[in-house]
């Protein structure tokens, strides 16, 4: 079972479903069964509400979205500038980490003689563990980049 919450309990997800069902009860109801804001716009692509409606909403996903990153990126600024070794090198050593068990474990489940397998479970996992760890790490530092660069 996953621990993960489901879009309706995000931040991202309380926002709009108050915010469509004040706009329209009906909405409110569509949007009910969504699982990520990607759904949530299709859906309120498809909905029969006025433009300026779904304008509207589309906007509140948009700027939630923009807040929660630039809340994950003022974190990761916060840790690079901390006297502390570990708070500043923690992303580069869990990807290194992740990079290294992963292909050790790639290359010894495709050597014939070694017995050793990865099952379909722990497949999975690795697959998802790797895409959050990559995405974090060039996505926070393409983030940081861009940030000081629109600053400047």
């Amino acid at each position: 079972m996953s621990d993960k919450k489901k879009f309706k309990e995000t931040t991202v997800g309380k926002l709009l479903f108050g915010a469509a069902s004040m706009i329209n009860p009906t909405l409110g109801k569509v949007l009910s069964g969504v699982s990520s804001p990607q759904e949530a716009l299709s859906e309120i692509g498809k909905s029969k509400i006025s433009n300026e409606d779904k304008i509207k909403l589309q906007q509140l996903i948009y700027e939630q979205q923009n807040k929660e990153i630039e809340s994950i990126t003022s974190r990761w600024k916060a840790d690079a500038a901390s006297d502390s070794w570990l708070s500043k090198n923690v992303r580069p050593l869990v990807l290194v980490w992740c990079i290294v068990v992963f292909s050790l474990a790639g290359i010894l489940d495709s050597i014939e003689s070694v017995p050793f397998h990865i099952g379909e479970t722990w497949n999975d996992t690795f697959e998802k563990v790797m895409m959050a760890v990559v995405l974090a790490y060039f996505g926070g530092r393409t983030t940081e980049k861009a940030t000081s660069i629109f600053k400047k």
